[in-house]
């Protein structure tokens, strides 16, 4: 699964892959291998990536456009 809406935000905030690498507890490759659906990432890294972005985990996955959290 690709997760482009993740590439943008990140790059959108001018983040490195590096930086949300060491948030999440992973390597720069693995990160990187998320954000191009190489390997699949855990419910629980999307939650924890979308609370750092502060955007609902449907819009990491690409099931919305909105970006808004339902809290």
């Amino acid at each position: 699964m690709v997760l482009q809406n993740l590439k943008n935000i990140r790059e959108d905030n001018d983040i490195r892959q590096r930086t949300i690498a060491k948030y999440l507890g992973v390597s720069q490759n693995t990160y990187s291998q998320y954000e191009n659906g190489v390997i699949s990432i855990s419910p629980e890294l999307l939650i924890r990536l979308g609370d750092y972005f502060d955007v609902s985990v449907d819009y990491l996955l690409g099931r919305t456009s909105n970006k808004k959290m339902n809290k």
